[in-house]
């Protein structure tokens, strides 16, 4: 059974990656990696820009990787116009990352008309999860213009 693609507006890797140059996005070397019918995926380097003191992926990097999935997924989804904003994000680290590449999918789970809900799993090279994430987006509509009076 083939799911039906759930943008609302292209998508493309190309369009992901030019959208994030010269963000937080390119400083850590995220990588778009693939854009599928009702799923996104992309990776980090684990390297100096991406460690914390002890060797391993920082924490954070993995929200931020987790975060930009969510939130080009959410943007990506919704009604045309209207703007997609974070509202919470968490996450669970389940395992240490030395080295190499963590990939992050991001699917969602709720697409609603205000609100939207991602889940983010991230693995290293081995296939090992080494961080599970949810974020849930705030949907905008846009604003009318205000009429003079």
């Amino acid at each position: 059974m083939k799911t039906m693609p759930i943008w609302t507006r292209q998508i493309t890797v190309e369009s992901l990656t030019d959208s994030a140059r010269d963000t937080a996005v390119s400083h850590l070397g995220i990588e778009f990696l693939e854009v599928g019918t009702d799923y996104l995926v992309a990776r980090v380097p684990v390297d100096h820009r991406t460690r914390q003191p002890y060797g391993l992926l920082h924490g954070g990097v993995s929200v931020v990787l987790a975060e930009t999935l969510g939130s080009c997924g959410a943007a990506h989804s919704c009604e045309p116009g209207h703007l997609a904003v974070g509202l919470d994000i968490n996450a669970n680290h389940l395992r240490g990352v030395r080295g190499g590449w963590v990939t992050g999918t991001a699917r969602a789970v709720h697409i609603g008309r205000t609100t939207q809900v991602w889940q983010i799993d991230l693995h290293d090279e081995l296939g090992e999860l080494t961080c599970v994430s949810r974020i849930t987006m705030a949907i905008l509509a846009p604003k009318s213009p205000i009429k003079p009076t």
